[in-house]
């Protein structure tokens, strides 16, 4: 399974494995995330198994989340379609395949 994809400097893909980059679930990237897949809050709370109170607050900034959390909430996207991106310089994105 991959982790994560990122784009060099110069256009060209790569793969990230676990180990090779410590790789942070931003709240706005949380919401971006739910927005490419229509998911309501309580949405990815019933597909990461965590309560919908940790989410809200989590993208409201009141509080971080685990790294266990942010792991359960990662491949709950993962599973949806979504797909994490590294652009060198810019720093982590999202998007939706369309094929």
């Amino acid at each position: 399974m991959t982790y994560m994809v990122y784009i060099d400097q110069y256009g060209q893909l790569g793969i990230m494995g676990q180990g090779a980059r410590e790789t942070i679930l931003t709240p706005a990237l949380c919401r971006a995330a739910r927005g490419l897949l229509d998911w309501t809050q309580t949405d990815l709370a019933d597909r990461a198994a965590v309560s919908r109170s940790t989410i809200r607050d989590y993208e409201g900034r009141h509080h971080d989340i685990h790294r266990a959390t942010e792991a359960q909430l990662r491949l709950a996207f993962e599973e949806g379609g979504v797909k994490f991106v590294e652009i060198q310089g810019a720093g982590t994105g999202v998007y939706l395949p369309t094929a």
